[in-house]
């Protein structure tokens, strides 16, 4: 299959920055400033404490290969997205509207965000992280180099912690990223994760809720159903229980692996049915977080089209 073009190369920065000033021009119509005519509509917006983000969040897993799949579309997934086209693609997605990108703190995306800079150009950012020794570097450093927002503890890294007792390590993390002064996240696969850090009422700012369990107990499933599947447990029912914990807590949650890893994504409509149940399902002070491969389609526009449609807050 060809690839897309417009990702072989860096726009030339004047053509950029006039697509830029345009897309911005269109941000302001969310505040009831009118926009120029033709430029790109404004996505939805939702407040993460003072900071406006866009509904729709761009993810990390596929520029660092994370595909949950088979290792050699993860290998095809890292390979693909050098630091040039992360860098395009998240022009791309200022251009579409998209403000925010989820990230982990690795050289890639140091070097992309450096390169953003130079360009002028700046995307609100959020970190998820998990201070694992030999792992992660240091709150302090993160926060230095790329400039988050906020951070967020990972989720794989949560259940492990609840599981083995120490839960206040994950409580320790949030505050220990609140006294650096930006925002507090915590990142779960399981539903009464969430429940139970709100009735504790911890200190984090929001949560990130994946719509499947990926890291339920392999007990917990033989138990349930009497097997358990190859691989990661995609359960079909993991959306409706993840959404329904969404909708009970106050705080801002930022929903992810709404198109299942790419498991939904064989056709355009299976695509758009996962945004819309995705956006009818949680908040309206709720966004989305997805992984972008725009090597074969324009994904970031339809993404984009998509959370127009459906992410639209109406009272």
């Amino acid at each position: 299959m060809p690839e897309n073009k417009h990702y072989n190369r860096l726009t030339p920065r004047r053509e950029f920055l006039v697509q830029v000033s345009a897309a911005a021009a269109a941000g302001l119509a969310v505040a009831g400033t009118p926009a120029a005519e033709g430029t790109t509509a404004p996505l939805p917006s939702v407040r993460l404490g003072p900071h406006a983000v866009s509904r729709l969040i761009v993810g990390w897993n596929p520029i660092d290969g994370h595909s949950h799949s088979t290792p050699d579309m993860s290998l095809t997934m890292r390979e693909w997205f050098t630091v040039d086209r992360t860098v395009a693609l998240l022009e791309d997605c200022l251009r579409n509207g998209i403000t925010t990108w989820q990230y982990d703190h690795t050289p890639k995306s140091v070097e992309t965000l450096r390169k953003l800079w130079e360009k002028g150009l700046a995307l609100k950012t959020i970190c998820l992280h998990a201070e694992r020794a030999g792992h992660d570097a240091p709150i302090k450093t993160v926060i230095d180099e790329t400039k988050p927002i906020g951070m967020v503890h990972h989720g794989g890294v949560t259940e492990s912690k609840f599981r083995a007792g120490r839960p206040q390590d994950v409580r320790d993390y949030v505050k220990k990223v609140k006294d650096q002064g930006i925002l507090a996240g915590v990142s779960t696969h399981c539903p009464d994760t969430i429940k139970r850090i709100a009735d504790e009422g911890w200190e984090n700012d929001f949560f990130m809720c994946s719509f499947y369990y990926l890291t339920r107990p392999r007990e917990e499933m033989e138990k349930q159903l009497g097997k358990v599947p190859v691989g990661e447990p995609f359960f079909e029912s993991d959306p409706k229980e993840m959404t329904a914990a969404i909708r009970q807590v106050s705080k801002p949650c930022l929903a992810f692996k709404l198109l299942a890893a790419g498991r939904l994504c064989w056709n355009k409509r299976s695509v758009e049915d996962a945004f819309k149940f995705a956006f009818a399902g949680i908040k309206p002070s709720d966004a989305v977080i997805v992984g972008m491969f725009p090597r074969f389609s324009d994904q970031v526009r339809q993404n984009a089209a998509y959370a127009r449609k459906y992410g639209a807050v109406r009272a």
